[in-house]
C-alpha cells in the first residue's frame, strides 16, 4: 500500500473530527519560533487524548512532557470547570513557552506547570498526596518509561488510564539487538506491561502524518483479575 494514503487519512481524519483552532495553530507555530522541535502529538491523537479524558470522566490529568503544550491544550480542554492538570517538563524553556501558549487558550487556571526531572517531581507527588489521578499521559524521555510507569501506578486508582507514546518507534522495537536507548527504554515498558497484573492494557498501532508508532493504553484494574 502506497504509504502517503496514511498521512492522507490521518488528514481527513483532522479535519473531519479534529481541526485545530488558533490558539493549537499558534502552539505549534510556536516550536518554529523558538526553534524547538516538532515532536507534539498530531491533531488526531490529540483528539484521541481528549476522548480518552472524557470517557475517563477525567478530574484530575497528570502529564509527563509538557513540550510546548499542545497536548496539554487537548486534555485540559476535557476538564471540568474545576478539574486540574498538572503537567511535568524538564526544560524550563519549553515550560515557559507552553505557559505563553496555555494562556492564549484561556486555561492557565487548569493548568498546574511543574519543571525539573519528572524522576524527582513524581516522589514528591506521591509524598505530597497529589493523586491519585484519572488519567496520566506519558510522553516524555523513553530509557525510563518503565519506570515512569510505575509511578504512575502509584499515583493512580482503579480504573485509572494511562496511556504512553511512541512505544513502537517505526517497528524499531522488534529489534533485540539495537543500540538505541529510546528502543531499549520502550522495550523495557512494553515487557513491563505485559507481565503487569495491576492493568488491562494493550498497544494500538498508529500511522499517519508522523508515519508509524504506537501508544500503549492500561486502566488500572478494578478488581484483582485472577
Amino acid at each position: 500500500m502506497n504509504e502517503q494514503i496514511f498521512g492522507k487519512v490521518d488528514q481527513y481524519i483532522s479535519n473531519l473530527l479534529a481541526p485545530e483552532d488558533q490558539a493549537l495553530k499558534d502552539t505549534i507555530k510556536s516550536l518554529d519560533e523558538e526553534g524547538f522541535p516538532q515532536i507534539s502529538v498530531t491533531a488526531n491523537l490529540g483528539k484521541f487524548l481528549q476522548v480518552m479524558a472524557v470517557l475517563s470522566n477525567a478530574k484530575k490529568i497528570l502529564e509527563l512532557g509538557t513540550l510546548a503544550g499542545y497536548s496539554t491544550i487537548w486534555l485540559a480542554r476535557a476538564l471540568p470547570a474545576h478539574g486540574k492538570l498538572i503537567t511535568l517538563e524538564v526544560e524550563q524553556r519549553h515550560s515557559d513557552l507552553a505557559k505563553k501558549n496555555i494562556e492564549k487558550a484561556g486555561l492557565s487556571d487548569k493548568v498546574d506547570f511543574r519543571v525539573g526531572k519528572a524522576m524527582e517531581i513524581l516522589p514528591q507527588l506521591i509524598e505530597n498526596g497529589e493523586g491519585p489521578f484519572d488519567l496520566i499521559f506519558i510522553d516524555a524521555d523513553k530509557p525510563p518509561y518503565a519506570e515512569y510507569f510505575e509511578y504512575a501506578l502509584s499515583l493512580s486508582r482503579p480504573g485509572t488510564v494511562i496511556i504512553c507514546d511512541n512505544v513502537i518507534r517505526e517497528g524499531k522495537i522488534l529489534d533485540e539487538n539495537t543500540s538505541d536507548e529510546k528502543v531499549k527504554g520502550v522495550q523495557r515498558f512494553n515487557k513491563l506491561l505485559q507481565s503487569n497484573k495491576k492493568v488491562t492494557a494493550t498497544i494500538i498501532q498508529t500511522v499517519g502524518v508522523k508515519e508509524h508508532d504506537g501508544m500503549a493504553i492500561a486502566v488500572v484494574n478494578r478488581t484483582d483479575p485472577s
